[in-house]
């Protein structure tokens, strides 16, 4: 209990030094916020202080209740792009309810350990998660680049020079802080036809209040929010999960994966009650803390008690930073988070996992949906496992005239993906009178496997045949003995019961 208590003091309090890198790197990690929340905010059909309020609340809560310190969680697309249809149909209100909903759903996940799934998603799937994400981080910044004029190209240079540039002299403060308010300075001082962050939509004026969402709380509500909630809360986990273990990468470190599902439940509930819509990691903004030196929960406090000071207090001064600012630090958080190894380990890898991690990318960024690109990285990769397990299973046949047996000697893998190769070798009207199957070297991993095996033995001895199986290790035989009893009949007693 001491450790625990100590370890989590370390989290958020590890030096002077680890502070100050801290509240600056969250202080990054809020600018990178802002024109990510805004865009993701048009995308659900929603007016920008709704995702700016929940991003400000989420921020907060996560940063005590995560299991990842340095992650910054807020309004996401991928929860944006399932809440738009249910905005569309039925409204706000509805999206306030189906938030609060999620995040309960969260919490269930979370406390049953559903984090466990992460297990199934490959390094190869990661990579083009990863990869996919620095490509949409760069695409959602082209519409800002577009039909302006030469100035923004200037700023959005200047602002790139200075966050590549200003490292090599000194790194006592966040290049791309240092960007926003020279950008932003300039853009005063000598005005020009710029898109600044007033133009995105409105800002929030006052502080979030509490209330419940004002629908009907009946089954008729729980029926029409319920599907979305679902959605929502699992695409939120999966894009979470995902970010806690780059994060994981990035830091050499590991996290708790199920508190960071309850967390980011206790989370959405209360953004949900704050007027907010559900959210969730945030990889590119999560990157961008981690690149500039977030460490601890302090990093994920201050960004967003910075979000709600720039939003509010500060309003004014924040809408007239310039749009290229945040554009230029977008494009150097797109340039960070690509892998740029994976291209060379293309050559060098396995094809099909470079096959996994490109179908990876290509479905996510066709479909803007992280959830999608994720869902087929890791079919793919159980499709090619089991093709590669299945391809280890070997069967080889003897005949030992003297006594007339056929030996069939098994090793490998035997289960739904393999049965039916499995079966194939086995020549069910063979004349021999007697049959031996060693399974020594093998092993039965399903009723699919057991079924095989019955088959080829019951057809057998319909034809005459004396059938021995032998070798079964002690799982196998629990599993033939519980749904295929009838098979083990007749097989011999020196066989010892252990390997039966």
């Amino acid at each position: 209990m001491t450790s625990s208590l100590s370890h989590y003091r370390a989290e958020w309090f590890d030096g002077l030094h680890a502070a100050r890198r801290d509240i600056l790197a969250g202080m990054v990690g809020t600018f990178a916020l802002i024109p990510e929340v805004i865009a993701f905010s048009f995308v659900a059909g929603i007016d920008p202080e709704v995702g700016l309020f929940a991003s400000f609340v989420i921020g907060i809560v996560i940063a005590f209740a995560g299991g990842r310190p340095a992650m910054i969680s807020g309004a996401a697309g991928s929860v944006a792009l399932v809440a738009a249809a249910l905005v569309h149909a039925h409204g706000l209100q509805y999206l306030l309810a189906a938030t609060i909903l999620a995040g309960l759903f969260q919490i269930v996940f979370g406390l049953v350990k559903l984090d466990v799934l992460m297990r199934f998603v490959s390094r190869s799937v990661r990579t083009g998660f990863v990869n996919a994400l620095a490509i949409l981080i760069f695409s959602a910044q082209v519409p800002q680049m577009v039909g302006v004029t030469w100035h923004s190209y200037a700023m959005i240079g200047l602002g790139l020079a200075i966050i590549y540039l200003l490292p090599r002299v000194s790194s006592a403060i966040p290049s791309p802080l240092i960007c926003v308010v020279v950008l932003t300075a300039i853009s005063i001082a000598f005005p020009m036809p710029l898109r600044v962050i007033g133009d995105l939509g409105r800002l929030p004026t006052s502080l979030p209040s509490l209330g419940l969402p004002h629908v009907p709380f009946d089954l008729a509500t729980l029926r029409i929010v319920a599907p979305y909630a679902l959605a929502m809360a699992a695409v939120g986990l999966l894009e979470s999960m995902m970010t806690a273990r780059v994060v994981d990468d990035l830091t050499e470190s590991t996290s708790s994966k199920a508190r960071e599902c309850t967390g980011l439940g206790l989370a959405n509930v209360a953004a949900g009650l704050f007027g907010g819509i559900a959210g969730c990691g945030m990889i590119g903004q999560t990157v961008g803390n981690v690149r500039y030196g977030g460490r601890g929960r302090l990093s994920t406090l201050v960004a967003g008690v910075f979000l709600l000071i720039v939003m509010v207090p500060l309003r004014p001064w924040v809408a007239q930073v310039p749009v290229a600012a945040l554009v230029a630090i977008m494009i150097m958080v797109s340039i960070s988070t690509f892998s740029w190894s994976s291209l060379r380990d293309l050559g060098r890898h396995p094809k099909v996992s470079g096959v996994v991690m490109l179908a990876t990318v290509a479905v996510t960024v066709a479909t803007h949906d992280l959830s999608a690109g994720v869902a087929v990285g890791v079919l793919l990769s159980g499709v090619f496992f089991a093709f590669k397990v299945t391809r280890l299973m070997r069967v080889t046949v003897d005949h030992d005239p003297a006594t007339d047996t056929r030996l069939y000697t098994v090793s490998g893998q035997i289960f739904f993906a393999s049965a039916e190769i499995f079966a194939d070798h086995f020549d069910l009207r063979d004349t021999a009178r007697q049959a031996r199957i060693d399974l020594t070297a093998a092993h039965l991993w399903d009723i699919t496997a057991v079924g095989a095996l019955e088959d080829v033995v019951s057809t057998m001895r319909r034809h005459g045949m004396v059938v021995e199986v032998i070798g079964l290790n002690a799982a196998s035989a629990i599993l033939m003995d519980r749904h295929a009893p009838l098979t083990m009949a007749g097989t011999p007693e020196s066989v010892p019961a252990s390997v039966i």
